[in-house]
């Protein structure tokens, strides 16, 4: 298990290679660089100059242009007087000191911005997954247990509409219902605690966390939540159907004994593969979510930095959240060979 660990962490260094390569590539050459972003904002605060001062004496067109100096200026302040594979070598450069660069948005380390939206990441991420384990398994083995009953049928049902309402729109009814809209005002909407946050004591500050987290939450946890159940339930009927489940019950044991001990254990390999994405949670985020419950986390970061054209914003993000997968898949490795023993990586 060992040769394969370090086997797997080896294989990471060309993997990551390659996405840093095909990012970096297709980024560059797509249209709206940095610098011509720049030069837009200049011609229009130049148009804008010009129109305030032209109204009156006629004079000031210059103004809207853009001399080559300032062009050449600007593509040496943002590093693009360099060949693109020159500016990926300096990339690579600076990430082996863990070195981003800076953000051409923010005007800060790239590491500082992606680091101060991490905490909306995480609370959402983390407590999302926490909870979508601990419910839907213990859920999925009761349905399977009781498979075509009626609390199977209705489950099914209520999972199944759930489902089929995207998480923004049920987002939107749950703002307009519970958050003010028109109904009920029992939920805030917007930052992860109140203005008061810091007078409060740690019994209070948990549950004005805990108030400003349910709405969202929930829609954070409503695709994956259907999803986990259902193959927890499909997984635990594949496993209680095999002839080493009808001995055990031949022999006497008891449900509890044959479900919990014998069949449980199997039935969570394809649950295991779920928990490849763990670490991603600490990068976890939704634009549409986040858009409108007014969070600022990873999601809107990324969409705006694509937006913007934040070169460095955009490295940094892909590059963590693909080590956080690859790291992310050898623990789910890991966990096979812990939840049955007979997986032999090596």
């Amino acid at each position: 298990m060992f040769n394969y660990i370090i086997r797997r962490l080896l294989l990471m260094i060309p993997t990551l290679f390659g996405v840093t390569v095909i990012v970096f590539g297709i980024i560059n050459l797509a249209p709206g660089s940095p610098v011509e972003q720049k030069i837009q904002q200049m011609k229009f605060a130049g148009a804008g100059a010009g129109a305030g001062s032209g109204g009156m004496s006629g004079a000031g067109a210059d103004s809207s242009g853009v001399s080559e100096e300032v062009i050449e200026a600007l593509k040496k302040q943002y590093g693009f007087d360099k060949p693109v594979h020159v500016r990926y070598w300096i990339w690579l450069k600076n990430l082996s000191r863990l070195d981003f660069g800076e953000s051409f948005t923010y005007e800060e380390p790239a590491i500082d911005v992606i680091l101060s939206k991490l905490p909306v990441s995480l609370q959402f991420g983390a407590i999302s997954l926490l909870l979508s384990y601990i419910i839907c398994i213990p859920l999925g083995v009761l349905k399977a247990v009781k498979n075509g009953s009626k609390f199977d049928l209705a489950t099914s049902f209520i999972l199944s509409a759930l489902y089929a309402i995207p998480p923004f729109m049920f987002g939107i009814l749950l703002i307009v219902y519970f958050a003010g809209g028109l109904y009920f005002d029992w939920f805030p909407v917007g930052e992860l605690y109140s203005d008061m946050y810091f007078d409060m004591t740690t019994w209070e500050k948990i549950v004005n966390r805990v108030h400003h987290f349910i709405l969202p939450g929930i829609c954070y946890m409503l695709g994956s939540f259907t999803v986990l159940t259902l193959l927890m339930k499909n997984s635990m009927l594949d496993v209680i159907s095999n002839d080493y489940i009808r001995t055990a019950r031949a022999k006497g044991l008891s449900d509890k004994k044959v479900y919990l001990k014998h069949a449980l254990r199997n039935a969570l390999i394809p649950i295991v593969t779920g928990l490849s994405g763990f670490l991603t949670i600490f990068f976890a985020g939704s634009i549409l979510l986040e858009k409108i419950f007014s969070l600022d986390g990873m999601g809107l970061l990324s969409f705006q930095s694509i937006l913007e054209r934040d070169y460095n914003v955009i490295m940094g993000l892909i590059f963590i959240q693909s080590v956080l997968m690859l790291l992310g898949n050898l623990f789910s490795d890991i966990l096979y060979t812990l939840v049955d023993p007979r997986i032999d990586f090596s």
